[in-house]
């Protein structure tokens, strides 16, 4: 097969190692890619909201599928107009993109189909919301972007005076740009958070190992929230009896809503729950793979992945057997930009890459990088993602880190804790 891996990030990079592995690939292009992913293929010069060029260059280059990685592209249309041009592609259309690219809409589609989530309401207008948040609600209370916000768009008010600032700075000062043109304001739930994916043709889905993300800069979940500063997999918190609740309440009921919204969901679900004492309920939906969680997912996917990609795109992926996955847990640890996830450097040298050597075990996953006359430079706010398998989480813990310690930047910043409290729950179970 030749395949096109849209992105450049260390989903894509996770991705690529991946569909590199498989013996059905050719070819694999990813587009614009990064210096991790130039060593399993060829980088393509073209920036994932070209639309027309990805399209343009699938066609030309005979491409029997098209991997999209992040939600830009997807919420942007890039699967219908391959569609048109006859090109399979693993990834929602724009209907079911907008899964993520609008939250008030996902709010309301979970609303109408009775997936559980919290109390909700959305708005344009100043004047309305403030109206709201000083007589109606109930704090604490979270004031979201309701667009494509890179993860960052969520705040936790205690406050009056803070929603009305948070909700200002969206609505009147154009915080996060077009992306908080509307509101959500929405119920605070209380309980650990938790990842749930499936792979899914719009008939039949896979559900995937669990795993979990740790979204705050800090150590014990302090400070801003982020992309994601790290994720294990397995979580100790999703039980096996949590997960049917999950499969049964939340993702089978949202993929038969969206075939009754007239927008069938292919690809990969990604739903972000809060595991409340009333069950499992829905935060919010992505309609990609998370980052970092993709990384330790492909860590312990033991299958050939190719296959289920190719059947998400073509409708048959109850033909396939259920994945296997390696039994060891998995830890990523994201070394990020000084000053992120607000302004930061780029262009600083990166050291230590040279002193870690890969393998099925261990993998440092280029974020933001980019190489620069031989020399990989920081390139963004999140900048390598090391991920590493272990026989326990503290050996998989002792592993990513161990390495990390041997990467170097200036003001290099990533959480020390990734992973430990998943370790101290896993570790009496032996």
């Amino acid at each position: 097969m030749r395949i096109l891996l849209v992105g450049s990030g260390a989903r894509e990079h996770s991705l690529a190692w991946k569909i590199a592995s498989s013996k059905l690939v050719e070819t694999l292009w990813t587009a614009p890619g990064n210096p991790g992913t130039a060593t399993l293929g060829t980088n393509v010069a073209l920036e994932v909201e070209d639309t027309p060029g990805i399209v343009a260059f699938a066609k030309r280059n005979q491409v029997d599928l098209v991997v999209v990685g992040p939600e830009g592209p997807l919420v942007g249309g890039l699967v219908d107009a391959l569609a048109v041009a006859g090109i399979g592609a693993f990834g929602p259309r724009q209907g079911a993109a907008e899964l993520e690219g609008s939250k008030a809409w996902c709010k309301e589609v979970l609303v109408r189909h009775r997936i559980p989530t919290g109390s909700f309401r959305s708005f344009r207008a100043i004047n309305q919301a403030v109206s709201f948040l000083e007589s109606g609600a109930r704090y604490p209370l979270v004031v979201k972007a309701s667009g494509l916000a890179a993860g960052k768009g969520v705040i936790i008010c205690e406050d009056v005076a803070t929603a009305v600032k948070a909700t200002r700075d969206m609505l009147e000062g154009g915080r996060f740009g077009a992306a908080g043109s509307t509101v959500v304001v929405e119920e605070f739930l209380t309980g650990p958070e938790a990842s749930a994916f499936c792979l899914t043709d719009g008939r039949t889905f896979v559900p995937l190992e669990t795993c979990q993300d740790h979204k705050t800069l800090l150590d014990g979940n302090q400070g801003p929230n982020t992309g994601g500063m790290g994720a294990v997999s397995p979580n100790p918190e999703i039980s096996e009896r949590t997960s049917v609740l999950i499969e049964r309440q939340v993702l089978l009921p949202t993929l038969h809503g969206m075939v009754r919204e007239g927008h069938p969901f292919q690809g990969v679900l990604f739903a972000g729950l809060i595991l409340t004492s009333g069950g499992p309920k829905v935060l919010e939906y992505n309609v990609r793979f998370g980052d970092p969680e993709c990384q330790v997912l492909m860590m312990r996917f033991a299958s050939d992945l190719v296959p289920y990609l190719k059947a998400c795109s073509d409708g048959t992926l109850d033909q396939l057997e259920a994945p296997q996955w390696d039994r060891r847990p998995a830890c990523c640890v994201v070394l990020a930009s000084g000053g992120y996830p607000d302004k930061y450097a780029k262009g600083l040298p990166i050291s230590g890459l040279d002193q870690i050597t890969p393998s099925d075990d261990l993998q440092v996953f280029h974020a933001g990088t980019k190489e620069v006359n031989g020399v990989v430079v920081t390139a963004g706010g999140r900048v390598l993602t090391i991920t590493a398998l272990g026989e326990t989480m503290g050996e998989a813990r002792k592993r990513a880190y161990a390495a990390a310690a041997l990467i170097d930047f200036e003001g290099k910043t990533m959480r020390t804790d990734i992973g430990f409290a998943a370790e101290q729950a896993m570790e009496p179970m032996r």
